[in-house]
């Protein structure tokens, strides 16, 4: 689950540098935040695999996903705000990397929403959304997310 969560979030962050047509000094920080917070996800990872009954767990592996999330979408705000992005760059495009990770953050907090009241079903449901944003599929419902 740690190499999964780490795979997207690594694309992620690589989806957004390759819409950038410049960088400065401000956005190279809040990607050292993002990359910072995601060195803590296999501490997170092991420790809900370890306890995977216990909400403090599940609490904590949340809001290390909820904390990833914040940060990679800090950074593409960002790089819009400062004219980082290139100028081809199609409003289409923005749009959809603001709703995807708005949507996954979303299906995470559902996750340990479900998690509160039987831990290993809320793992499961954070998984299948890790799953579904890894696998990218084609379907019409989950190609949307």
């Amino acid at each position: 689950m740690s190499v999964l969560t780490l795979g997207m979030f690594w694309v992620g962050q690589h989806t957004q540098l390759d819409q950038l047509e410049r960088s400065d000094r401000d956005l190279s920080w809040l990607h050292f935040l993002f990359l910072a917070i995601v060195t803590v996800m296999p501490f997170t990872t092991q420790l809900l695999a370890e306890f995977i009954t216990f909400r403090v767990a599940l609490f904590l592996y949340w809001m290390n996903l909820a904390a990833a999330g914040l940060s990679i979408y800090a950074c593409w705000a960002y790089s819009e705000r400062a004219g980082l992005t290139r100028r081809d760059l199609e409003p289409a495009v923005s749009k959809a990397i603001r709703r995807r990770i708005v949507t996954a953050q979303a299906l995470y907090a559902l996750g340990a929403v479900i998690g509160y009241f039987d831990p290993p079903i809320g793992v499961g449901a954070i998984f299948l959304t890790q799953l579904n944003y890894a696998i990218a599929p084609r379907l019409p419902f989950l190609s949307r997310l």
